[in-house]
């Protein structure tokens, strides 16, 4: 549980998720090297909602782009993000890597100087029940190794400009991957 807090933390003391898991990675010693990269998943498309629409301050008409990644660490998938955004308020530029490349979006459009604005955060996992240190026997019951669960931790957020200009929201699901890190020696 600790460790999913300081990951948790960490998260929301930032505004890059990408650069965050890839100091994790490294901490971690996941992989080496410690590179986070956005596997895009094609095939899928999720029309945003009405809350998207109003978060991003964008009409019913107005073109909004759908991309879904898993953000990898060598061999360990860390997160699985839903974005969306708005091609409009990016460079050509950074459309045309979104488009066509696995280059993670906080990296793709690194150069707008973003700021994350944490719309949630959600433990969607906790080792122990609730109430556990006041019951002797869940505190005593030992069953074995600790099952972690698919997904851990879910973060909405709004990345923006500078100025405050809304460009994307994303939902990142965190996976039980960033606790698959080898012991200590």
């Amino acid at each position: 549980m600790a460790l999913i807090e300081n990951l948790n933390a960490d998260l929301l003391s930032h505004d890059s998720a990408t650069l965050t898991l890839e100091r994790w990675c490294a901490d971690h010693r996941l992989a080496d090297p410690a590179r986070i990269v956005a596997e895009r998943v094609h095939d899928v498309d999720k029309a945003p909602t009405p809350e998207v629409r109003a978060a991003l301050d964008v009409k019913a008409d107005e073109p909004l782009a759908y991309r879904r990644v898993r953000l990898k660490c060598g061999d360990h998938v860390l997160s699985d993000a839903d974005n969306w955004y708005v091609p409009a308020r990016l460079t050509p530029e950074m459309n045309h890597v979104l488009e066509t490349t696995d280059t993670p979006f906080g990296k793709a459009v690194a150069a707008l100087r973003f700021r994350r604005h944490t719309l949630s955060a959600d433990l969607l996992w906790r080792p122990l029940p609730k109430g556990w240190e006041m019951d002797a026997a869940a505190a005593q019951d030992d069953k074995g190794a600790l099952a972690v669960p698919d997904h851990v931790l879910e973060h909405r957020a709004i990345l923006s400009t500078p100025d405050g200009e809304p460009f994307s929201e994303v939902v990142e699901t965190y996976t039980g991957e960033v606790l698959a890190f080898p012991p200590p020696k």
